[in-house]
């Protein structure tokens, strides 16, 4: 899933390369999803491009999700940094709380919706699967592990199935600020950190029988994750590279992400499972670069591609929001006949759709109720008073 981390829509200061990377992946994830029901290279469009760029175009979801991982462990991590100066004072109850005003508004009111549309039996978010049911898919959404109870007994209707990454995501999370305190050095964290990102290559293959579970288990997506975090621990050791370094970064992480996205068969083929750590390494290559462009004074945004860098400051909302729209023009799409040549027209009116419900959710739900529980969950306790100390002192902020 996309990045639910703590940059949203109530801070300020965005970083407009990072929210490029979101756009652009989100905009892969909700493609993906049009595209297993009307795919591109049925449509017209291949009469002018190459059927395998129009594939690739449609299939790299998964792919897509994993730049996510990076990006959320960047931020977040980041963002610990800034507000702590280091992990090892990461305040639990604070970050907790930050986790619980960005995820859990969206999620609960989500998962309320598909609860009512499966009890109505809308076709598209019934649960009919043998061994699923709607209690049990409730309880493995809240519960952190959906990625798990696929793994065991299949694919959940698609609103339900987005809901996979959150469950890596927000089980790293959990522990992340655990492991930071009993650490308590970075020359231990970053160790443990970096074997858990190499790790990807071989826990991904080891798990080749359940090719569900092999897609949405807990330590390939975690370790992706890993990769985000030891990227910001190594931008704030380094600070401002020279500038041709960050221009290195820049083009490798471009070629290593135009790789998999372009030719990630070619690349299957040679690496095998390594084809992911390829991909979050160059992610990392271009966060890395679009950090060290705003510590240059180089951070204006490129022209013309505002458009995406505000899809990627909706991406959290999109990501979970999105499968309505896909369900709902796949149904007109059949309605009106099912002619895949000018399936592109249905494309041109998911798209915007998507990303207007996105804004919607935004603007009503996730950045009002995420301003009311920050405020709520974060606000410091008074210390009581006492003899020796008659006056009330609030502890500031963290």
């Amino acid at each position: 899933m996309p990045s639910s981390n703590e940059v949203s829509a109530t801070t300020t200061g965005r970083n407009p390369g990072i929210d490029l990377l979101r756009g652009l992946a989100i905009v892969l994830v909700v493609l993906n999803h049009i595209g297993l029901r009307i795919p591109l290279k049925k449509t017209a469009l291949a009469d002018v491009l190459p059927t395998w760029l129009l594939s690739r175009l449609n299939y790299n979801g998964y792919e897509a999700v994993f730049v996510f991982f990076v990006i959320s462990g960047f931020l977040i991590a980041g963002n610990a940094l800034r507000r702590w100066g280091s992990l090892e004072r990461i305040d639990m109850r604070v970050f907790y709380a930050r986790r619980f005003a960005r995820i859990v508004p969206c999620l609960l009111v989500l998962i309320a919706v598909l609860s009512v549309l499966h009890l109505l039996a809308v076709p598209d978010y019934t649960i009919t699967r043998p061994g699923q049911s709607l209690p049990r898919a409730i309880i493995a959404a809240l519960g952190l592990h959906l990625n798990w109870y696929e793994g065991q007994t299949g694919y959940l209707p698609g609103n339900w199935d987005v809901l996979w990454s959150l469950s890596i995501e927000e089980v790293f999370y959990l522990g992340f600020p655990l492991v930071c305190l009993l650490t308590r050095r970075r020359w231990v964290l970053m160790p443990m950190l970096a074997l858990l990102a190499l790790s990807m290559p071989w826990t991904h293959a080891a798990l080749s029988g359940n090719e569900i579970w092999q897609e949405k288990a807990y330590l390939p997506g975690m370790a992706a994750i890993a990769v985000g975090v030891l990227g910001a621990l190594l931008a704030a050791r380094l600070q401002a590279l020279p500038r041709r370094t960050g221009v290195l970064l820049g083009w490798l992480g471009a070629t290593g992400v135009a790789a998999v996205v372009l030719d990630g068969g070619a690349l299957w083929h040679l690496l095998r499972d390594g084809y992911l750590l390829v991909l979050t390494v160059s992610t990392l290559c271009l966060l890395l670069a679009s950090q060290q462009r705003e510590w240059h004074g180089h951070g204006q945004p490129v022209r013309g591609l505002g458009w995406l860098r505000s899809w990627g400051r909706l991406s959290y909302e999109i990501y979970l929001s999105h499968m309505f729209v896909v369900f709902a023009v796949v149904r007109l799409f059949k309605l009106g006949g099912g002619d895949y040549r000018w399936g592109l027209l249905w494309y041109l009116l998911a798209l915007p759709l998507c990303w207007l419900l996105g804004a919607w959710v935004e603007r009503w739900l996730s950045t009002p109720c995420e301003r009311w529980l920050r405020r709520r969950l974060t606000k410091p306790a008074p210390i009581e008073s006492t003899a020796s100390h008659p006056t009330n002192v609030e502890l500031p902020v963290a």
